[in-house]
């Protein structure tokens, strides 16, 4: 985070009103009707997240402020902790000067790789709430929960077991803010920093927006900011006021506009996800390269079963799937099937899978990865299963839906297909 967007989060912190701002606290209905019915845009945020992924990693740190980043002479600072922020660290500091702020801080180099498998576990946690993500860096990322909410509910409390989810699995905490519109919930997320939910609701968005700097509203740089100080317009409030025609002639027609919608609130850019999800998928690397076919059958369950999951919390069925197989040489090779239906059942897509890998040749192999995967996905309302002639519909898609519920409440491992927990592999 740099000097400047640290700037502009204690200018959110320190400036506005609480008129119509729903803290997490705030005890309203969780269910979609209360003053979050509107408000299906999160955007969350990792609280100085590559520092907190470093202070998991060595307990060892204790207390001590940390800094991550460059250790040389040109070293500049890539993250620091709050502890470190509170002695004025920031990103892109020397860290020669850093060092002069926060001499007893516990300096890091950066480890990308570390970081970036944090950011794919927390990237898992929204997309099995939602295929509508967009990852803004490795520690930030809107969602679009409108698809989300019949199954678990109203926004606030979709963000509230989000931010649970990812304390539990990952022992870290983000910020998670709340609305109608992309950038209310972005400046929502940093109002309410470190490990916080806020709610800014469509009838409090002018309260929340007015008293904010002009600097806070995404597009105003440094000398568009000072532009708009010559004019007398230094709060959003000021430039939702402001002559239109004015300012479109100080700062161009498409920035004096886009400027104006913002600072009343109006902004109808969409949640825009990487790509439009065409497959869902899983895999699985191993430690070390595994030759026996019941511990692959066994992996393949499991990573069946997480497709399936994805399927049914993404409201999607797939007919096509299909199977990965890495060798040890990393030789990689695919065999897909095309089911008669589609179906968001684990149980069906690893019927697929263990046919496929017993095809495949490879049984006896040394595998270092494993995947499953189905394509060809369609939304699940659009399909309809046409039972065969004296065929009986054998439930479990109700089980399994079931087994979501539990999961979504006490986590995935809170529940699991019975032959996962056998011991003897040589059963599955």
């Amino acid at each position: 985070m740099s000097r400047r967007q640290l700037e502009r989060g204690a200018a959110l912190r320190g400036m506005v009103s609480p008129e119509g701002i729903v803290p997490l606290d705030a005890g309203f209905p969780l269910d979609g009707s209360g003053p979050d019915s509107d408000c299906n845009v999160l955007h969350l945020d990792m609280d100085a997240f590559f520092a907190s992924v470093e202070r998991l990693r060595d307990p060892g740190i204790g207390d001590a402020p940390i800094i991550v980043g460059g250790t040389g002479p040109r070293g500049v600072v890539s993250s620091a902790d709050y502890r470190a922020r509170a002695r004025g660290v920031h990103s892109a500091m020397p860290m020669t000067r850093a060092l002069r702020l926060c001499p007893d801080a516990v300096v890091l180099p950066p480890d990308g790789r570390a970081y970036r498998a944090v950011s794919e576990a927390v990237m898992e946690v929204l997309r099995a709430v939602t295929p509508l993500v967009q990852p803004l860096s490795l520690d930030e990322a809107f969602l679009d929960v409108s698809g989300a909410r019949r199954r678990l509910g109203g926004p606030v409390r979709i963000a509230a077991m989000i931010r649970e989810r990812i304390r539990r699995e990952q022992g870290l905490t983000c910020s998670v803010g709340v609305a109608a519109t992309r950038f209310v919930a972005k400046l929502g997320s940093t109002h309410c920093k470190p490990d916080g939910l806020l709610l800014v609701p469509t009838a409090g968005v002018r309260a929340f927006l007015d008293p904010l700097p002009v600097g806070a509203l995404p597009g105003v740089g440094d000398k568009t900011e000072q532009t708009l100080a010559r004019m007398g317009v230094r709060t959003v409030g000021a430039l939702a006021r402001h002559d239109g025609d004015l300012l479109r002639m100080e700062l161009g027609d498409k920035a004096g506009t886009r400027l104006a919608e913002l600072a009343r609130g109006v902004d109808d850019s969409p949640v825009a996800a990487e790509s439009v999800d065409k497959s869902v998928g899983a895999e699985e690397t191993f430690d070390t390269d595994v030759a026996d076919p019941g511990t692959v059958r066994k992996e393949l369950l499991r990573l069946s079963e997480r497709v399936g999951r994805r399927l049914r919390a993404s409201g999607l069925m797939g007919r096509t799937v299909s199977v990965k197989l890495r060798r040890g040489d990393f030789s990689t090779i695919t065999r897909a099937r095309t089911l008669p239906d589609a179906t968001d059942v684990g149980r069906e897509i690893n019927a697929a899978a263990r046919a496929l890998y017993a095809e495949s040749g490879l049984q006896g192999t040394p595998l270092r990865l494993v995947g499953v995967r189905v394509e060809g996905v369609v939304p699940a309302g659009g399909v309809h299963r046409q039972l065969a002639l004296d065929e009986q519909e054998t439930g479990w898609r109700d089980v399994e839906r079931v087994m979501d519920r539990v999961a979504e409440r006490f986590g995935p491992g809170a529940i699991q297909s019975a032959v996962l927990a056998k011991r003897d592999e040589n059963d599955v």
